[in-house]
Order: C-alpha cells, then structure tokens, then sequence
C-alpha cells in the first residue's frame, strides 16, 4: 500500500468516526494498523476509535505504541498523553494514570485538560491536596466568572495549603 492511499484511509477512518460511525472506523483503522504496523498517527487514532467505543482495555496498547515514537505531532501526542491517562483511571490503574499525565502536564503545562485529568487521577490515589491544588489554580486562572475572578488572589494563596488560615 502507498502512503497516498495510508493517507486516504486514514482521513477516510477519522472522518467515520467523526460522523459517528466508530465501528466503520474502527475496522478501516485496524487493517491500517496491520499493514502499518510501527506508524505512530495509524496507531494513534487506533487508540481513539477503542476508546469512543468503550473498548479502553483495547485502547491501551495502541497508546503505548504511538507514545514511543517521537515523530507523532504535538498535538497528537498531547491527545494520547490525555487519552491514555484517562483510560488508565478508567480501568483503575491509578498509578499509572498517575504517571501518565504528570508527564503530560509537564510536556504540556497550559493544557487544561490534562491538569483536570491529572487531579482526578489523583483524587483516585487519595492525593487530594495536589488534586485539589491543580483544581483550584485552573480554575483561578482560566474562569471568566466575575465573582470568582474577584476572589482569584485568595484561591490561589488557598491552593498552596488548604489548611492555611489568613
């Protein structure tokens, strides 16, 4: 197979699972994942597909397997950072989760998503100081609400210790 029609197949699966269609996707998605075994967006979107269908054991591997290769786009590789992390919380491997998306957080430190993920995980591991830290800071520097705006000095200071009084 070319990599014109690895393109075209590709774009083809994502647009089916765009439009709703993840079994169709899933399907065009796995033949491309045997032919191209070691292609990393194939592997990526593979991954996604098995999530939207609630097939996150599935997923895993396909994760794994795009995360290694360095040549997967940024904001490919932000999504599976997010995807895997999130499935591994799903299928309780907290820990995991864990490590998975400090890593993302570090690679991507205004990513929104990923510090929400990240503190859930957290939450799962009885971290609930940091996951509450993380909260609480995303929620001071991205809210738009104005009462809350009005108190985002006092939320951040409160984010470093709860348990600090004024």
């Amino acid at each position: 197979m070319s990599s014109r029609d690895r393109d075209a197949l590709l774009a083809e699966a994502v647009r089916l699972r765009a439009d709703g269609r993840p079994e169709e996707a899933r399907e065009r998605l796995l033949a491309l994942t045997a032919e191209f075994p070691d292609d990393a967006e194939v592997a990526y979107q593979t991954a996604w597909v098995h999530d939207v269908l609630g097939l996150e054991a599935e997923a895993v591997p396909y994760y794994e397997r795009c995360l290694r290769d360095t040549a997967l786009a940024a904001e490919d590789r932000r999504g599976a950072l997010l995807g895997l992390g999130s499935t591994y919380r799903v299928l309780g491997r907290y820990g995991r989760a864990v490590e998975t998306l400090r890593r993302g957080v570090a690679e991507f430190p205004d990513d929104g998503a990923l510090r929400t993920f990240l503190s859930m995980a957290l939450f799962n591991t009885d971290e609930h100081h940091e996951a509450m830290r993380i909260l609480l800071e995303l929620l001071a520097s991205t809210s738009d609400d104005r009462s809350v705006q009005s108190y985002r000095r006092a939320i951040e200071h409160y984010a470093k210790d709860l348990h600090e009084t004024m």
